[in-house]
């Protein structure tokens, strides 16, 4: 869940976000976790993302999703720190999902990229920090 001031977006189960970032991370940082794109990667997934750096983290989020449309679904990376693992539902997935930009859905069909643009959007507009939550 990313939670911005007073504003809650639901993303999905803490194992779904984790993998999320260790599928950005695995493809596109190449020297390891946050290398490439600290703002996402370390002051959100781990602490807090500051308002005043939302432009520069909203460019980062736009080139991670153009790079990970170029990825198949079958290149889904779901523990960074355990390679062998696969998500409970195997490649059963729904046909929507083309590639790795797309795989990523919350319960009601948004993306995560549409989720964290729309956070991004509040915590720029509010001054408001964006943190990951578990709840």
């Amino acid at each position: 869940m990313n939670e911005v001031d007073c504003f809650f977006y639901e993303a999905g189960h803490g194992d779904f976000v984790h993998s999320f970032f260790s599928t950005i991370s695995y493809h596109l940082e190449k020297d390891g976790w946050g290398t490439k794109h600290p703002l996402l990667m370390n002051d959100l997934y781990h602490n807090k993302l500051k308002w005043s750096d939302v432009p520069e983290a909203r460019e980062n989020l736009k080139e991670i999703e153009a790079e990970l449309s170029k990825l198949a679904p079958e290149m889904v990376i779901w523990d960074i720190e355990d390679l062998s693992k696969n998500p409970p539902w195997g490649n059963n997935i729904s046909p929507k999902v083309t590639n790795l930009s797309n795989y990523f859905a919350t319960s009601d069909g948004k993306t995560f990229f549409e989720v964290l643009y729309k956070a991004m959007d509040a915590s720029e507009e509010d001054k408001c920090d964006m943190t990951i939550q578990n709840v």
